[in-house]
Parts: C-alpha cells; sequence; structure tokens
C-alpha cells in the first residue's frame, strides 16, 4: 500500500494527530491494520472494532493488540449481541473522530449510546449505504457533527467499487461454490459502481450477464454496455447465479424465491444480509442444512434446492479475502486525508455530509500513479490560460 505509507510518512514528521482519539468500524483485514498504524504514527489515539463479524481476520486483530498496541475489538463469526457488545465497547472510549463502513458507529451514537459522542469533532463513512443514511439524517436536521463521505470520492468509487469489488465478488463466489462461470447466466441486482464491477468481471468469466435495476438511467446504460436487462421477476426464472449490490432490503424476496429454478445460487456484495429476504426463504423451505463451507442449501417443498453462500453476508468477505490492498490503498489513503482535515478544519464544517475535498482526491491519484512508475503530462501556462478564460476560447 505505497500511497498510504507515503501518507503515513508524512503524518509522522507532522504529527498532526496528536491527542486524537479515533475509532473506527471497519472490516478487520490486514488493509485496515494498515490505516490503523498510519493514523497511530500520526499521533492519534486509535480503537478498532469490526464491521462485518464474518470479515475478521482473527489474526489481524490480534497483531494490531499485540505488536502495536491498538485495541480491537473483534473476532470472526461472534453472534450479533457480541458485535453490538464490541461497537459499544469501542465507543466507550470518547471518540473525538469517527471512522465508519456502513453508518455503525453514527447510528449507536444517534441513538442508544448518544453518551458517548459529546467530543466528537467529525466523522469519515466508506460506503455508498452508509452515506445514503448520513444525508438522510443531515436532511432531516439530526446528523451531530460533520462527516467526509469517502465513497463519494473519485479515488474511491471508481476504482475500490467497480474493480475492488467486481474482482473480489467473484473471488468469493468461486472459493465458496466451486462452479464454473462460463455460460451461465449472473444476474446482477444494481447496476452502481459495484453492479459495473461484478457484470464487468463475470462477463470476463464467460457468463452471461443480466442487470436488474430501478434507475432507468442506470438501466438505460447496463443496456448499452451490452447486458441484457430486465426485471427481477424476470430475471429470478432463468438466473443460475444471483449477486446483490443495491444497498436495500429485500432485493431477491419470496414473489423471485418462487421462480428459481433448480441449484440457483444467491449472494450478495452490497450492504450486511439484508438483501437477500433470507427470513422468508426460510419459511419457505422444508429443511435447510449446510452444503459446504459458506454454502447452505434449502430445501423446497417441491424439490427445488436453493444455495446460499456467505450466509447473506458480503459474499468478497465471508469466504475470500475482500478488495486487494492495491485497490484499498486508495481508498484507506482518502481515509488518513479527510481524518487530517477534519482534525485541522472541524471548527469551519456545518454538521452535514461533506465530499472528499478534490485536492485530497488529486494528490491520491498522483501519489498512486507515482508509485505505479507512470508519468502523465501537465498543463502548459498557455493551456492553463485558455481553459480558464473566454475570448480565446470563442
Amino acid at each position: 500500500m505505497p500511497v498510504l505509507q507515503s501518507i503515513r510518512k508524512q503524518l509522522i514528521r507532522s504529527q498532526p494527530l496528536a491527542g486524537i482519539r479515533v475509532v473506527a468500524c471497519l472490516h478487520v483485514t490486514t488493509e485496515t491494520a494498515n490505516l490503523m498504524i498510519t493514523l497511530r504514527d500520526g499521533g492519534a489515539s486509535v480503537v478498532l472494532c469490526a464491521s462485518n463479524p464474518q470479515s475478521t481476520q482473527d489474526d489481524v486483530a490480534a497483531s494490531l493488540v499485540k505488536d502495536y498496541g491498538i485495541p480491537v475489538y473483534a473476532a470472526r463469526a461472534v453472534t450479533a449481541e457480541a458485535h453490538t457488545a464490541h461497537v459499544a465497547a469501542a465507543l466507550a472510549h470518547k471518540p473525538q473522530v469517527t471512522i465508519d463502513d456502513g453508518a455503525e458507529l453514527v447510528k449507536q451514537l444517534h441513538g442508544a449510546l448518544s453518551e458517548y459522542g459529546g467530543e466528537v469533532i467529525g466523522g469519515t463513512e466508506e460506503t455508498t449505504t452508509g452515506v445514503m443514511r448520513l444525508k438522510a439524517l443531515a436532511r432531516e436536521g439530526l446528523l451531530r457533527y460533520p462527516v467526509i463521505a469517502i465513497n463519494d470520492a473519485m479515488t474511491k468509487h471508481l476504482f475500490d467499487n467497480r474493480y475492488g469489488t467486481g474482482q473480489s465478488t467473484i473471488d468469493g463466489i468461486l472459493r465458496a461454490a466451486n462452479i464454473l462461470l462460463a455460460g451461465m447466466n449472473v444476474v446482477v441486482a444494481g447496476y452502481g459502481w459495484c453492479g459495473r464491477g461484478v457484470a464487468m468481471r463475470a462477463r470476463g468469466m464467460g457468463a452471461n450477464i443480466i442487470v436488474c435495476e430501478v434507475d432507468p438511467i442506470k438501466a438505460l446504460e447496463a443496456l448499452m454496455d451490452g447486458y441484457r436487462v430486465m426485471s427481477m421477476s424476470e430475471a429470478a426464472a432463468i438466473g443460475d447465479v444471483f449477486v446483490t449490490v443495491t444497498g436495500n432490503k429485500s432485493v431477491i424476496h419470496r414473489e423471485h424465491f418462487e421462480k428459481l429454478k433448480d441449484g440457483a445460487i444467491l449472494c450478495n456484495s452490497g450492504y450486511f444480509n439484508v438483501e437477500i429476504d433470507l427470513e422468508a426463504l426460510g419459511r419457505m423451505a422444508h429443511a435447510r442444512c449446510p452444503a459446504r463451507e459458506y454454502v447452505e442449501e434449502f430445501s423446497m417443498r417441491d424439490g427445488r434446492k436453493i444455495y446460499v453462500l456467505g450466509e447473506g453476508r458480503l459474499i468478497n468477505l465471508a469466504s475470500a479475502e475482500g478488495h486487494p490492498a492495491s485497490v484499498m490503498d486508495m481508498s484507506f489513503a482518502n481515509q488518513a486525508l479527510a481524518v487530517e482535515y477534519l482534525v485541522k478544519k472541524h471548527s469551519l464544517l456545518e454538521r452535514k455530509v461533506y465530499a472528499v475535498p478534490e485536492e485530497l482526491d488529486r494528490q491520491v491519484a498522483r501519489l498512486k500513479l507515482e508509485a505505479m512508475g507512470v508519468k502523465i503530462d501537465r498543463l502548459s501556462v498557455e493551456q492553463e490560460k485558455f481553459l480558464s478564460t473566454w475570448p480565446e476560447g470563442n
């Protein structure tokens, strides 16, 4: 993660986070560990809890505690009750800056654990769905502190969401199900940046792609990209593998379960485990059992078998290792720079959701290109003048 390491060196020299308490709720992976170490080395007092128990790498959590002195509240595959307790324990450190992946910390600080939020000066949010929820809070005037939407940085959603989610989702599906995608009908629900990535990578494996969308512009884009576009009701009858990447709930539900063909595989790479209505599927099935690791078989009353991967949680983290470090390098570089920005500028910010400042976004892109050994052209003074004035252009 050369970009993040470059920023880490800057933070070590300047110590802009000295004395700042940072609580992060993220996937506990090696990439996240590098971010935590970077913030710690910039002077922050850092605490980490897991945003998803299924993605926690226990060896990473242990190493952060033992080797780096960073408190971590996480363990792989803990119960929902234990997960909630871990979040509460992290927030008990009374953060001044929060780092979220799905708005879990914000949710608790605006609800049951509001007593821990009195000193928060700002926060960051990693995900599309988390940003949506924060903007809803802000619209209602309920957001208690400014939050920077890391997901909206160009160097995040264009790369992390598209290339990271695209590759790691296919990786998770293949590890869990051990199937050949070539020739299969792969149904992608949602054609945001994550959906684009999943569709692109599945097509590269030889699959026939069907896209389901509620946004007419995105649906039209998918059609122009060469994919079949239809409703989920239509796709349910012909799909072999279904991947939800919408950030919404019950994207695949009872009506669709009734139409699925025997052997259909369902998985999610969008938002927690709510995109597939597993409660409805469980009620419709007369039996369910593990088929193999990360695969659960639902036996329907008419003899069909439906398979759900990774308990409906993020399949790229449940059965695989999430995004490659080279992609998370840019996302977490944005996180580190955004935390520094919040510490310096929080007194000037209102209680709303902000985009990552463009100069930080471009800094991350420049550092990434340098790390890859790529040189690009720069505008001359004459060219800059041409673009910024009107007489010569006419």
